[in-house]
């Protein structure tokens, strides 16, 4: 039973909420709301950052150059048909996408996909809770003592408990974000 693991595969979880959150649009233009989106490009499914570079010359806009002409088309579909809601200027291989403000109604669609994301953490950090405990009991049938496997399931959750706490706290900051007008 190594709790080190377990506490490891929950922040995993945390850095993965952090990734997805980073992506949802606040007002501001950051180049990580297109990590999301990835593109049709040479027979497969491609990140966007590994077909173009992604910039931010203005807090309202975001700068995409693609590396090859030929790509350029379908780096512009991929990002109309996201559900970002952006549309591209396109002039040649480089496209400019101003950051339109948010209105009240896209505001809580975002907090509930925030929120979505945070359920999903939620569910990863109880799996990683499961398991431990599945590992305890297969301890215990091997020879753990009773008070040990009680005194270990008990800092499983408290670890499980702590760790939806620091996931809860990361929703909500995102959350006062993204309503923040």
């Amino acid at each position: 039973m190594n709790l080190d693991d377990l506490n490891r595969r929950m922040q995993g979880a945390i850095s993965v909420l952090k990734g997805e959150l980073a992506g949802l649009r606040t007002g501001r233009a950051s180049s990580s709301m297109l990590d999301p989106i990835t593109v049709n490009a040479y027979g497969t499914n491609m990140p966007l950052s590994q077909l173009a570079t992604v910039s931010v010359p203005e807090p309202r806009m975001i700068n995409v150059q693609v590396w090859d002409r030929g790509t350029a088309q379908a780096v512009e579909k991929a990002i109309r048909e996201s559900s970002l809601g952006l549309n591209p200027i396109v002039e040649g291989q480089v496209f400019r996408i101003p950051i339109p403000e948010l209105n009240a109604d896209r505001r809580k669609e975002f907090v509930k996909v925030a929120h979505k994301y945070a359920e999903a953490a939620r569910i990863s950090v109880r799996h990683v809770r499961r398991d431990g405990i599945d590992s305890l009991k297969k301890s215990e049938a091997d020879g753990l003592s009773e008070d040990e496997s009680r005194k270990l399931a008990d800092k499983i959750q408290k670890l499980t408990d702590e760790t939806i706490a620091e996931i809860d706290a990361v929703l909500a900051a995102k959350e006062a974000e993204i309503l923040h007008v």
